[in-house]
């Protein structure tokens, strides 16, 4: 026998979760890849400085897109979790937390690019400043940047972990996607702590397979209802 929940359908809930990674996902490989690539001429403070000042506009569309999808990533977390705490709600929580951690030092580090822009609008006060030192500044904010984004990856590798294992533990979502998930989680990490220690480790190719999975997963197939129902019923 079926039994019917409160509240949105299983596969409503999977779909609009499936929707909002989508959503939030849709410009981090333009801004978190494409435009650092853009702008940032590794060693060459000066040729930086010119790059952002020639595309000041996209520059600044950058951080928007940024905050944008830190956003999303607080919509994302809530809805991963009304569709998951059936499985376990400590779990579920401790998902919530890892991805909510991550958000306010996304956005606090959006500051380090908002600089860049304050050390190149040729202001009054920043001409006591030669324009070498100018362009090392803004060099080195951007370096900042990364090193930033460095930290707040860690806890977006962390919250995989749980969402991982509340996948393969569901009975209503392909376990291999909870195993991909989990091992993303690491990967992530290993990435970051990576970079503080001094190592160009670029793995991300191999760990976010698991994420782009989940997420046509959910928009596509959505869930097993049977199997959420009986998890939801059990959980109740």
């Amino acid at each position: 026998m079926t039994t019917h929940t409160a509240g949105p359908s299983p596969l409503t809930r999977a779909r609009l979760a499936g929707f909002l990674y989508l959503i939030s996902n849709l410009f981090a490989p333009f801004t978190l890849l494409y435009l650092p690539s853009r702008f940032i001429v590794r060693g060459d403070a000066a040729a930086t400085a010119a790059n952002i000042m020639a595309s000041e506009s996209l520059f600044r569309f950058g951080i928007v897109l940024n905050l944008f999808t830190f956003i999303g990533q607080i919509f994302l977390v809530l809805a991963l979790y009304q569709l998951l705490k059936v499985v376990n709600k400590n779990m579920a929580s401790l998902m919530v937390i890892f991805s909510l951690a991550a958000v306010p030092i996304a956005m606090l580090n959006e500051l380090n690019q908002l600089a860049v822009l304050q050390l190149l609008s040729g202001a009054d006060y920043l001409k006591v400043f030669p324009a070498e030192q100018l362009q090392a500044l803004v060099y080195l904010f951007t370096r900042l940047h990364t090193q930033g984004f460095n930290i707040a990856q860690i806890f977006w590798g962390l919250w995989l972990f749980p969402m991982g294992w509340l996948v393969f533990k569901s009975g209503f979502m392909p376990r291999i996607l909870g195993i991909l998930l989990m091992i993303a989680c690491f990967g992530y990490v290993i990435e970051s702590f990576a970079a503080f220690l001094g190592y160009n480790v670029s793995i991300i190719f191999f760990t976010g397979w698991g994420e782009l999975l989940l997420l046509l997963w959910l928009l596509i197939k959505g869930v097993n209802v049977e199997q959420w129902e009986k998890r939801a019923l059990e959980s109740a």
